[in-house]
């Protein structure tokens, strides 16, 4: 987009692109720029070689000890192995890794709160209690494996991908010394089924191989500021509850734009921290794709995907399916309706709905999109809505202003869907 220029040849106004407009938002600055200002102000923040060779300087530190890090874990994930392997004792009578018989005139014993195996105090782990007393764990136990995984945040197409490659030293959790490895991710906060990942299950084994990828869609720049992603590690089991074996977590700031980051890190247990409010507004995110056709004189309006939706029924899940009005409506015919998406958070549509219209008629006209949960014998309950129009704000304003620009150009975007019934007089 060119940028068109107002007033005189001394005090020039410029019309900022696309690209602008967005980084001037984030700033919370206005919609032009005076331009002499702006050239003094980039001027006077424009970086010195010596403050650059710093910033660099201290990204490099950051790496080299990132490297190290993961040299350190390699070499205790060896050490445990050895440990392992080398174990010697019944751990009922004798220390379980070093072999010590435990009587009256030999060492006292003390048992490991995982594995319940008793182990001398020199093989064991003293922790802190949740009742302020003591409790042990053997040194097999407190490393609980390592898994290795790699992450890249798509902006482009607002996805984070999670590829699980491996993990090495798995705790076993099973009756034949093996597990049954998994891996579970989850979105902090608002932990849900709505936001839930897993890989399949892998049988019999402490080294378990995945190489398997996984999707999260609809992630903006603002989850990338505020979320943490979650990695479980659990054993499944047939006739039981699953059992969790380690997890690590990893805030999505650390992640740079369209770059793979690799990660090496040892599972810990459960870490428990203070819940934090989610905003109960939201009830989803939905891709909505518009496009004027000039050939057929009409409005192209595509449902894409949802991602994270509320959950409406009592399993856990929703039915959902998308409602679209475009108003005003007087003959009540710009209703379209999408297919039911059975027992899914995350359903994908790919549907495509025509309005006949004239294109200078667009800029009175709002599009209403719902989402609803579908039910049997009931009334169908609303998830959440959101409108596109001149009347909307923020990105829903600028998604039907590019449409408007744009014509014969499909543009597509992710909302966030809201509570609040669009058009309060159209029920389901």
């Amino acid at each position: 987009m060119t940028e068109t220029i107002f007033g005189s040849e001394n005090e020039h106004w410029v019309c900022p692109s696309d690209r602008q407009l967005a980084l001037r938002a984030k700033l919370c600055t206005g919609w032009s720029i005076h331009t002499f200002r702006s050239e003094r102000q980039r001027k006077a923040q424009t970086l010195e070689k010596r403050e650059l060779d710093l910033i660099m300087s201290v990204i490099h530190r950051a790496e080299q000890l990132e490297i190290l890090e993961q040299h350190r874990i390699g070499r205790l994930v060896e050490r445990l192995e050895n440990m392992r392997r080398s174990a010697v004792g019944n751990g009922l009578s004798q220390c379980l890794l070093c072999g010590e018989v435990f009587g009256l005139l030999s060492s006292s014993s003390v048992l490991c709160l995982d594995c319940c195996m008793k182990v001398c105090t020199k093989c064991g782990i003293e922790t802190a209690g949740s009742q302020k007393r003591a409790q042990w764990l053997c040194k097999i136990c407190t490393t609980l494996g390592t898994l290795d995984f790699s992450l890249l945040y798509d902006q482009e197409n607002n996805a984070l991908h999670c590829t699980i490659n491996k993990a090495k030293g798995l705790k076993p959790m099973d009756h034949n010394g093996l597990s049954d490895p998994y891996v579970k991710l989850h979105l902090l906060p608002g932990a849900s089924k709505a936001n839930k990942l897993r890989t399949k299950t892998l049988r019999n084994t402490l080294n378990p191989v995945w190489s398997e990828t996984l999707t999260y869609y609809g992630i903006t720049d603002e989850d990338m500021v505020r979320k943490t992603l979650r990695i479980s590690v659990c054993d499944e089991d047939k006739f039981r509850h699953n059992e969790f074996i380690g997890e690590t977590r990893i805030p999505l700031k650390k992640l740079k734009p369209n770059q793979t980051k690799n990660f090496s890190n040892c599972l810990e247990k459960h870490i428990f921290e203070q819940i934090e409010r989610v905003n109960d507004s939201e009830r989803g995110r939905i891709m909505i794709s518009l496009k004027y056709s000039s050939q057929k004189c009409g409005l192209v309006v595509g449902i894409i995907r949802c991602a994270h939706l509320a959950a409406m029924d009592a399993n856990g899940f929703s039915d959902p399916y998308v409602k679209t009005y475009l108003k005003p409506d007087e003959n009540k015919k710009s209703k379209h309706k999408t297919a039911v998406k059975k027992k899914t958070l995350n359903p994908e549509f790919n549907e495509e709905f025509f309005y006949e219209i004239k294109y200078a008629d667009l800029s009175k006209k709002t599009l209403e999109v719902t989402v609803w949960d579908y039910d049997i014998g009931k009334s169908n309950d609303f998830i959440g809505g959101l409108s596109l129009g001149i009347n909307a704000n923020g990105e829903r304003l600028k998604h039907w202003f590019d449409c408007l620009k744009n014509k014969d150009k499909k543009i597509e975007r992710w909302h966030t869907l809201t509570n609040e019934l669009p058009g309060s007089g159209y029920n389901d």
